[in-house]
């Protein structure tokens, strides 16, 4: 039997005198990360600073520097943007004059709340609910019959506690206009979207890990036959996600952070965590087995904890680093979330690297005896992965053939992939603020933002006009506005049948941005905004995709010494994410299994999707070829044929890297079942990554 780790002399790496260290002080080093995870879920929770990371999370289209957000800013200057909430009443007879005056003496109150700017309502227009003027406010655009909105604008010179407090009590005066006119009513804000989604992402991660440390729990008492080895990976994941959540909320104090990236983030460590510690403690538990005692002394600890965290250590290493190479591949997009995603997801994989290999082997240490009992035999030559592995040498065009065959055809429907960028549709359907919106756009089309629209750096509002017009008879072209926009710039509002996420109105902008006017013109609205976010991220995406092919080409060569190895894993490795985004676009832009996911398709994909599975699905699918790679190479370097090492190498990680995939694949549908869309897709196609 070939078994190069435990008959020769202590490997004599850094890794291992590390190993000797954690071995010699186990306690200290326990002790040590104890702190450091209550700590680490201290500042998240806000028991250090009294604000949490989730307070302090944002949400929102992504975007890049471009013309739609140049468009933005100069919109910005002439009229800042002001905090707003709008209340929906419905069920009142706007034609009664006592029901009337009940509401006007009300919204007056609303009206003389602290801190508010401005109220916009039917009920205080000069004419009350017949003033044409306020007919955009009305449900049915004239009588106003079964309901209206008022619009409440805040100071925009307003602080955070301060414009808290003006919301607080203005949400109380609205409240208690459908009150007294009988009727009922219900508010809605951008703050109030965010806060549901942010609320929601908190709800999804407690819900996604509590379903998968139980289970993943389980399934470790089974592949180690017993509490104690299951725990550790459990412990090292706990904290694991604590740190990261820390470095999440440090970050947050230099950039934006979308709400989603938490659940990201932490999805990618809590997996990371539980992988690299079964791999550790695996690794420990086989070379107990090579003790000369029942009951193995402190030497024999001391040499199985320097074996496994120089050998499994490494791999660990080797691992996260192609990891974090993947996910550095995002800081090649210019859009601010990507690089906040890539550089908190490196910190969090820098996490699980270093808790791998001290955290888990002082509890491996710790735990010895009790891991002694049911160590493993000396591990066999031969096996069902042995003989998985023969078979494929026998057939391997074949083998080959069919495993691309089925790839591609799993990759196919990404050639018809849509990609959008979802605001309120990222919330479950039904959710309030989602249908506050829905029923908003519906009622009071006025008073939702134009799919379109251009700022024309013009005085000459006749002139604008003139070259607005020509855009009337456009598709799906509802209506043309213009309105001076400052003393230098006129806007054009253009409203598109379908809203901002359809074809008619993506073709809108194109044919906008291609006339030609007399004029300097920047086109934006949520439909510009998303394409010229996808046109930056496509442009981008070569630098990012060979950032990470090139680093982890080299990665592997040093791992491997091969240049042929590192090539044939990272063709695999492509195709098969080209198959996990083909899964991700028959469930979630076709809409099948709606039901069983509880979700509804927007017909289409989230932008921001594709380019994420990229960098997390291929470190996580690479994560695995480590794994194996790092095993067949030991069993080369101690003279095993290249076909032998092969099968060896898959013989002892075979069973490893089979449990280590089912338990990321538990972690990821733990999140799936949250409600964040965005979350479910990129758990989907995580899933089929790794499977």
């Amino acid at each position: 039997m070939l078994n190069p780790s435990p008959a020769g002399p202590v490997p004599t790496t850094r890794l291992a005198r590390l190993g000797g260290l954690v071995a010699r002080h186990p306690r200290s080093w326990v002790l040590a990360w104890v702190v450091v995870a209550v700590s680490c879920f201290a500042v998240a929770v806000g028991g250090v600073t009294g604000e949490t990371l989730f307070e302090r999370l944002h949400s929102g289209a992504p975007t890049v520097d471009s013309e739609a957000s140049r468009a933005q800013d100069v919109i910005a200057e002439s009229r800042p943007t002001l905090q707003t909430l709008t209340l929906q009443v419905s069920g009142v007879d706007l034609g009664d004059p006592k029901v009337v005056a009940a509401g006007v003496e009300r919204t007056r109150a609303v009206a003389a709340v602290s801190g508010v700017k401005g109220v916009r309502s039917p009920l205080l227009a000069p004419e009350g609910p017949t003033d044409p003027s306020v007919a955009p406010l009305l449900r049915s655009g004239s009588t106003g019959a079964g309901g209206f909105v008022t619009v409440v604008d805040f100071d925009p010179r307003l602080d955070g506690n301060a414009q808290k407090a003006a919301e607080s009590a203005t949400e109380k005066a609205l409240l208690a206009v459908p009150e007294a006119m009988g009727g009922t009513g219900r508010l809605g804000s951008s703050n109030k979207v965010i806060t549901a989604i942010t609320g929601t992402v908190e709800r999804d991660l407690l819900r996604g890990e509590g379903i998968a440390l139980p289970l993943t729990f389980l399934v470790m008492v089974f592949v180690f036959g017993g509490f104690v080895a299951a725990g550790m990976p459990i412990v090292g994941a706990v904290v694991a996600i604590g740190g990261g959540l820390a470095s999440l909320f440090g970050f947050s104090h230099a950039v934006e952070l979308d709400a989603t990236v938490v659940n990201i983030v932490t999805l990618l460590g809590l997996g990371l965590s539980i992988d690299y510690g079964l791999l550790t403690v695996s690794r420990f538990r086989e070379e107990l087995a090579h003790r000369q005692h029942d009951v193995p002394t402190r030497e024999e600890v001391t040499r199985a904890t320097e074996r496994t965290v120089a050998t499994a250590g490494r791999t660990v290493l080797f691992s996260g680093l192609t990891v974090a190479i993947a996910l550095a591949g995002l800081l090649a997009f210019e859009a601010s979330i990507m690089r906040a995603i890539g550089v908190a997801g490196v910190s969090i994989v820098l996490v699980a690297m270093v808790v791998a290999i001290t955290l888990v082997p002082a509890l491996c240490v710790m735990g010895a005896k009790r891991l002694s009992r049911k160590a493993v035999e000396r591990p066999s030559d031969v096996g069902l992965f042995s003989r998985l592995a023969h078979g494929v040498q026998r057939r391997p065009v074949l083998v080959i053939a069919a495993v691309i065959v089925v790839l591609v055809t799993l990759a196919l429907p990404t050639l018809s992939m849509k990609l959008t960028s979802s605001g309120t549709e990222l919330l479950p359907k039904g959710a309030d603020q989602r249908v506050f919106f829905e029923d908003l756009a519906r009622d009071y089309p006025a008073l939702t933002a134009p799919e379109v629209t251009v700022v024309a750096a013009s005085s000459d509002r006749n002139a604008v006009t003139a070259w607005a017009d020509g855009f009337r008879a456009s598709p799906g072209v509802e209506s043309v506005t213009v309105q001076p926009l400052g003393a230098t710039h006129q806007r054009v509002d253009l409203r598109v049948a379908g809203g901002p996420t359809s074809d008619r109105a993506q073709d809108l902008v194109t044919a906008v941005r291609d006339r030609t006017a007399p004029f300097e013109t920047l086109t934006t609205g949520q439909a510009a905004g998303q394409i010229d976010f996808l046109d930056s991220m496509s442009a981008r995406a070569p630098y990012a995709v060979g950032l990470v092919v090139l680093g982890t080409f080299v990665l592997l060569f040093l791992m491997t010494g091969s240049v042929v190895v590192p090539v044939k894993a990272l063709l695999l490795n492509l195709i098969s994410l080209g198959a996990a985004l083909g899964v991700v676009v028959w469930i979630f832009q076709e809409g099948h299994l709606e039901g069983l996911l509880g979700f509804s398709s927007v017909g289409a994909v989230e932008s921001m999707v594709p380019f994420l599975v990229l960098a997390f699905g291929f470190g996580l699918s690479m994560d695995y070829e480590v794994f194996l790679l790092s095993r067949i190479v030991e069993f080369h370097r101690h003279g095993a044929t290249n076909d032998r090492s092969v099968s060896l190498g898959l013989q002892r990680t075979g069973r490893i890297i089979t449990s280590a995939a089912l338990l990321i694949v538990i972690v990821f549908a733990g999140f799936v079942a949250g409600d964040i869309l965005i979350i479910k897709q990129m758990g989907v196609a995580l899933v089929a990554a790794v499977a």
